[in-house]
């Protein structure tokens, strides 16, 4: 069995031979290594809307040679799965795959489904490419999960255990008989196709309806846990009965509905009893409890966002309960009240033992019925009258069951009191507004609990969590709460007036990565925060504890309370130039001080028309250009990672401004970074370029040599950071100023000047920087724009795609040699400055 020789078609060849020849082999769109059943006896494929409806049983991804990371290549298959959603065209897989001519890895699809279902991950990439953000995202969503989860076998050394695992796990489908059975790997595929051929014949006005809390996945649940069309579990919030739905509460005539609380079909129910001809349905119970407790996955990605739907995981629950018990005391669960109310489907409080002294309370029915589904199962032991649907930003309090309004109403039973919750996330903005590609939500976070505090504390109150907070904080003063949340509430300076009123002593806390929990797009922190509401302190920094998503400690972060009296962008106002006779080199867009928002700040020729309106935009100007730079190269020396993701870009405190070094180095790496978009489309002029006509070979002069005798200056002392008296306008003076916003405000920062040389790091940069503008004169020939900016050139061998974006890769080896050679040396670069980012203070380590 040596493959190691075999191109890749000839290696799938030889693969199905030797381990899969008992079933059939085929192709989906690009997975090309598929492992099906037929769905008829006879072998035909049977077409059920326009779609073949294949028994996968596994889906995999194929490599030639035996260099290749079985880990990036189940990330590749999982991007092309997600880019062609082959999920809702096909029935997905008992396992996904991956193979190369030494090796094959498996993994069961459910345990990566949910991967599918994250919110605003952009599938539109191409999965063959390694460097995207996207893939890196994924490889660091997934990669301890594969690691821990996937069977990994060796040809050389595996090969009889790999056909004894293909033996015993490949049995033809036994889930099917002459139906395709639903299992907790493809209910959600099921769903997506119910949802094309039922739903629309439902005789309902959908978009009332969804208003009063009843969605599409309350009427797939009704049919699905049903036999001879009638459901089993007569408390869900949809039931079917033969021919109708019967829904749990009255629907009012406007929503479309009968005088009744039943619901018929528009078809006489003739696709309904086709859809369900296919699928065999109840599914196994083994599955029942699974398919309810995830309806979250069949929630729609508004609601889930709205609501909050994320399922926390097992391991988060446990340790939070173990933080919990270490400031209470190991008796904490007889000793206190505990009330989770925001629960969902409940599962945060899994694991508690005195389910006497435990609520549950949601906004959401149809959840408060799959909890009271779970008790009467006997799945879960608490008792079903402390379970109720409460919205806990617009309710009064006096609609909660007595004994807990009781608890509510004492301020002595309140200090025995724990509020225990995962609120929703949700707010009016989010990284599309950032970033200049959305607009706000309208009306998500306009409860009763906003209009209350709004005045008290300001902006911050868009954030649904924060309303639970305050609302906790303000009227159960003197209560526990137990909470999990992002690190705003914390850090971030818009939620100053936030910490001044909320006002409690944190206890305890971890963090964990984000992507762990469903529904949540990572690479940012998720905190578990344990707070004394009776006493009164306001935070201004802790050390917390710090998990990978193994549940491993990695070890402790330092979090701390940020003012917009300490932020860089009060720094970078302070050289703003809006000076109109000052020569205008094009623009830096800026965006709030954290590393999540860093993707917003770069510098351009034209600015776009939203982000003047928005004033996130200010000139870069002969005067102030070296000031732009150093804050492109802080905000992106630096690469984000999950757990710095929150952190807040400061303004400095230390001698910076003497630092000539540092300064040249910053201006280095920002002529050769990416988010140097500076152009010369539409004839623009191009004053970023960093060499003379000589070095590069061109036979034309440039329009400008303003950077190139910029650097000369700059290096023999001929200027300094400054910005002296307001006449002086001469950049190659003594000394040069920046126009600020406001006409009374300057800055007189004389520096002494001696000269500097670049240093090896910025020399090897400008090193490959100048060999890559080299073979740009040398490769476009007559086609050469002698004014070609960093952007332009990566433009001309990148190319782009349909709607206009630079491609990641060229076709021309030498460039991607050369550009990948340059990205090297700015990395080692960056990694200078960022000790120097520290060392004055525009982050704290």
């Amino acid at each position: 069995m040596n493959y190691t020789g075999l191109i890749e078609e000839a290696l799938k060849s030889e693969i199905y031979q030797d381990f899969f020849k008992e079933y059939n082999y085929t192709q989906l769109g690009r997975i090309d290594f598929v492992i099906v059943t037929r769905s008829t006896e006879n072998g035909e494929l049977t077409l059920f809307e326009n779609e073949t409806v294949l028994k996968s049983l596994l889906w995999a991804e194929a490599k030639q040679g035996t260099s290749h990371d079985i880990y990036e290549s189940f990330v590749q298959l999982i991007l092309t799965i997600g880019k062609e959603k082959t999920f809702e065209k096909y029935l997905p897989p008992k396992y996904i795959g991956a193979f190369d001519a030494e090796k094959f890895a498996f993994i069961e699809y459910h345990d990566i489904q949910h991967i599918f279902y994250q919110n605003d991950f952009n599938w539109n990439v191409t999965p063959s490419n390694h460097a995207t953000k996207e893939f890196k995202l994924l490889l660091a969503l997934t990669k301890e999960l594969l690691e821990k989860s996937s069977m990994l076998f060796f040809y050389e050394k595996s090969a009889k255990e790999l056909k004894d695992f293909v033996k015993t796990n490949f049995l033809s489908f036994s889930d099917i008989t002459e139906k395709i059975a639903v299992t907790k790997n493809n209910f959600i595929h099921v769903f997506n196709q119910w949802l094309s051929a039922v739903k629309p014949t439902i005789a309902v006005n959908w978009e009332v309806v969804n208003k009063k809390g009843i969605i599409s996945a309350d009427f797939f649940l009704a049919d699905l846990l049903s036999e001879n069309n009638e459901s089993l579990k007569d408390n869900l919030f949809v039931v079917l009965q033969k021919t109708k739905y019967e829904l749990a509460r009255k629907i009012d005539e406007e929503t479309g509905l009968f005088d009744s609380k039943k619901v018929g079909f528009t078809d006489k129910q003739a696709a309904h009893r086709s859809f369900w001809a296919i699928y065999e349905r109840p599914p196994k119970e083994e599955y029942w409890s699974y398919i309810i407790e995830r309806r979250d996955l069949l929630v729609p990605q508004d609601i889930r966002e709205r609501k909050g739907s994320f399922f926390t995981p097992k391991k988060w629950v446990e340790l939070s309960q173990k933080y919990i018990a270490d400031v209470l005391g190991e008796n904490w669960q007889d000793e206190y009240y505990i009330w989770d109310c925001c629960a969902g489907t409940g599962n945060l409080l899994n694991g508690l033992v005195n389910y006497r002294n435990v609520w549950a309370s949601t906004l959401d029915k149809a959840d408060v019925d799959v909890m009271k589904d779970r008790i009467n199962n006997g799945g879960w032991k608490m008792f079903e009258n402390h379970v109720f649907q409460f919205d806990f930003l617009n309710d009064d309090f006096d609609k909660c069951p007595k004994e807990l309004f009781d608890i509510l109403s004492d301020e002595e039973k309140r200090k025995k009191l724990v509020i225990y919750i995962n609120p929703p996330y949700a707010e009016a903005s989010n990284k599309r507004t950032t970033t200049g590609s959305g607009s706000n939500r309208q009306g998500l976070s306009a409860t009763k609990t906003r209009e209350k505090y709004l005045d008290t504390v300001g902006r911050s109150i868009n954030e649904l969590f924060a309303q639970f907070l305050i609302r906790v904080n303000a009227e159960l003063q003197c209560c526990k709460l137990a909470q999990f949340a992002t690190l705003k509430a914390l850090c971030a300076p818009n939620f100053a007036k936030f910490r001044e009123v909320f006002a409690s002593k944190l206890e305890k806390s971890f963090i964990v990565p984000a992507n762990t929990f469903d529904n949540v797009k990572g690479q940012f922190p998720i905190g578990f925060f344990i707070w004394d509401t009776a006493v009164h302190e306001v935070f201004s920094e802790t050390k917390t504890d710090v998990y990978n998503s193994n549940g491993e400690v990695l070890g402790t972060k330092t979090i701390f309370a940020v003012s917009d009296k300490n932020i860089i962008n009060k720094w970078l106002h302070e050289y703003f130039d809006l000076n109109e006779n000052s020569e205008r080199i094009g623009w830096l867009r800026f965006v709030p001080n954290d590393f999540q928002n860093n993707g917003g700040v770069y510098i351009t020729t034209t600015p776009n028309e939203s982000d003047v309106r928005e004033s996130r935009v200010t000139p870069i100007t002969t005067n102030n250009m070296l000031i732009i730079s150093m804050y492109l190269a802080i905000r992106h020396c630096i690469e984000p990672t999950w757990l710095n993701d929150r952190d807040q870009f400061l303004y400095p405190s230390g001698d910076w401004e003497s630092d000539r070094d540092f300064q040249l180095d910053c201006l280095v790496f920002t002529l050769f970074h990416g988010q140097n978009r500076i152009s010369t489309d539409g004839g623009k002029i191009n004053h970023w370029l960093p060499f003379t006509e000589d070095e590069v070979g061109s036979k034309k002069a440039f329009a400008s040599d303003f950077m190139a005798k910029f650097l000369r200056d700059f290096k023999a002392g001929k200027i300094v950071v400054s910005a002296g008296d307001k006449e002086q306008t001469d950049l190659f003076a003594d000394t040069c100023h920046a126009e600020l916003d406001s006409a009374s405000a300057q800055i007189s920062k004389q520096v002494h000047n001696d000269g500097v040389a670049f240093s090896p790091e910025a020399s090897a940069v400008y090193s490959a920087g100048l060999e890559l503008w080299r073979y740009y004169f040398a490769a476009a020939g007559g086609g050469v724009n002698e004014n070609a900016s960093f952007y332009d050139i990566r433009k001309y061998f990148q190319g782009t795609d349909e709607k206009g974006r630079m491609n990641n890769k060229s076709s021309d080896e030498q460039y991607n040699a050369l550009i990948d050679d340059l990205r090297a040396k700015q990395k080692k670069l960056a990694s200078k400055i960022a000790e120097k980012v520290y060392d004055y203070g525009f982050l704290r380590r």
